[in-house]
């Protein structure tokens, strides 16, 4: 890697692939490339061994049992595999409600829409300047015929930390599915997450040091919310028959030993994520900047303006020194305004001005002349 490259503060988009990691895949890709579908000889039982102890690694991080994790895509499609799957089973319950929120990333507020397209009456719960979702207003909005409550665990775009574990207590056990999207705090934020009443568990390996292209779906078995879930498409009965096609073997190890890793550093990883935002914040204090969102926080993201300074400029401003973004990454190809920034501040304030820096542990210190050109 040229060392003249900008310090990379976009790790909310996608993090660096742990060497660690990498060799793991690698083995997978070179050594060990049998078919986990293969049970006939010893390549695909080695294969298969290796995405056992996958799920294994990867249940663990929200105290989930093996059996309970379905390899998918990405959080997008784990998304969209609890969404749109549901649909038939709520139809024929006559239960068309849905209660989400108005900050959550496109890949469930798309198949929202799709939901809506479909006669789905869906509520959309906002959070205020604070960017945090009011539990109240979450339950408050909960009827007796909800089938889905989709909350996310960390906004992509703030930092800020819903409250994920107090919405999980206020549910009735024979309630609504409970879905979050957890792409954001997946190993970074454990004890929410390990609710035992949040069914259903979107995660991402490439939020977490891990290979693009693989992700899961826990469904907790407890509330036997698998059975309520329709799968989108069809070939084959891997993964308890809801995501058909080959598994991808060296992925799905490589995320496996991705999430053991950052669930057995957690602290120190955080202690590294809590130094960068430090280091961040005192810089952006020369600047007057102002930060949105207010705590809990993830220490791995922080969102800001500063004043009279576009995004677009800041980001050009420091292209050479780091590489910074306006929000998240799926919505970068063409300039609009945050739809996270735009439903916090209902004025319009701070539409053309917020940016967002992100790290990871494998992020170096930053540089303290990171916002000199300015």
């Amino acid at each position: 890697m040229p060392d003249n490259r900008p310090i990379y503060l976009d790790c909310a988009a996608t993090t660096p692939l742990d060497p660690r990691v990498r060799e793991v895949m690698l083995e997978y890709f070179d050594i060990e490339y049998g078919n986990a579908g293969s049970r006939t000889h010893m390549y695909g039982q080695e294969a298969a061994k290796a995405v056992r102890r996958a799920r294994e690694q990867i249940g663990a991080v929200v105290n989930a049992s093996p059996m309970e994790v379905i390899f998918t895509s990405g959080a997008t499609e784990s998304n969209n595999i609890v969404l749109l799957g549901c649909s038939p089973y709520a139809r024929s319950k006559d239960r068309r409600h849905i209660v989400t929120t108005a900050i959550e990333h496109k890949a469930v507020l798309e198949p929202m829409a799709e939901m809506e397209r479909q006669g789905f009456e869906i509520d959309y719960i906002y959070p205020g300047e604070s960017g945090r979702i009011d539990t109240k207003d979450i339950v408050q909005s909960i009827r007796s015929d909800t089938a889905l409550v989709s909350v996310m665990h960390i906004n992509n775009e703030t930092g800020v930390i819903q409250p994920i574990d107090e919405i999980a207590d206020e549910l009735p056990e024979d309630g609504p599915i409970f879905h979050v999207d957890a792409a954001q705090g997946f190993t970074k934020d454990l004890r929410r997450l390990r609710h035992p009443r949040i069914d259903a568990i979107s995660a991402s390996a490439h939020k977490i040091c891990g290979p693009k292209g693989v992700g899961a779906l826990i469904l907790r078995a407890r509330r036997k919310a698998s059975r309520k879930l329709t799968p989108l498409f069809h070939g084959g009965r891997q993964e308890r028959g809801l995501r058909a096609g080959t598994l991808p073997v060296p992925l799905i190890a490589a995320f496996g030993y991705a999430a053991e890793l950052a669930t057995t550093n957690h602290d120190q990883y955080r202690s590294i994520a809590n130094c960068r935002k430090n280091e961040f914040r005192q810089q952006l204090k020369q600047h007057h900047a102002i930060i949105h969102g207010t705590e809990p926080t993830s220490p791995y993201i922080i969102n800001f303006s500063i004043p009279n300074l576009d995004s677009e400029a800041l980001i050009l401003a420091v292209k050479h020194s780091a590489a910074l973004a306006t929000g998240s990454a799926c919505t970068s190809t063409e300039w609009k305004p945050s739809h996270v920034i735009s439903a916090m501040y209902k004025d319009g304030s701070f539409q053309d001005t917020a940016c967002r820096a992100s790290w990871c542990h494998m992020t170096p210190p930053i540089p303290s002349a990171f916002f000199s050109p300015i």
